[in-house]
C-alpha cells in the first residue's frame, strides 16, 4: 500500500491548513481521502501533489475555477496543451492589466504624498483629495 498521511501531516508538508484542505475536498478539487474506522482522513502522495498544484496556482493568482480546468487537463496527460496555454495567456493578460492599473494608483498616491506639508488635518492635502471625485482614467 502506498504511503498515506493524516491531514495534519499533509497540512504541514503542503502549507495548506486542514480547513482549506477540507474545503478543496468539498469543492471537488481533491478526491475524498480514504477514511480509517476512527474517522481519520488519509491522503496519498498524489493528493499532496494536487494540493501543491492548487496552492501554486493560487499563489500566481489563479481562481479556483481556472485551477479546476487546469487540473482536469492534468488528468489527461496525453492531450495537447493548447488549452492550458490559452488559459495561461489569458491570465497573464489580466495580470498585466492589473499591473497597469496598480501603477496608476501608485502614481496618484505618490502625487498626494508629495503634496503633504504636515500641519493640521484641516489643511491636509491628502484628506482633501480623498473627498474629491475620482478622475476617470
Amino acid at each position: 500500500m502506498p504511503a498515506q498521511f493524516r491531514i495534519g501531516e499533509v497540512a504541514k508538508r503542503t502549507g495548506c491548513s486542514p480547513e482549506i484542505i477540507r474545503h478543496y475536498e468539498k469543492l471537488g478539487l481533491l478526491d475524498p481521502p480514504r477514511r480509517a474506522p476512527n474517522g481519520y482522513r488519509y491522503y496519498t502522495e498524489e493528493a499532496m501533489g494536487r494540493l501543491g498544484f492548487i496552492r501554486h496556482g493560487r499563489t500566481i493568482g489563479l481562481d479556483l475555477q481556472t485551477i479546476r480546468e487546469l487540473l482536469s487537463l492534468a488528468d489527461r496527460p496525453e492531450a495537447g496543451c493548447e488549452q492550458a496555454d490559452r488559459i495561461a495567456r489569458h491570465h497573464l493578460a489580466r495580470l498585466e492589466e492589473r499591473i497597469v492599473s496598480l501603477n496608476r494608483l501608485a502614481d496618484e498616491l505618490r502625487s498626494l504624498v508629495s503634496q503633504c506639508r504636515g500641519g493640521r488635518i484641516a489643511d491636509c492635502r491628502i484628506i482633501e483629495a480623498l473627498f474629491q471625485r475620482p478622475r476617470n482614467g
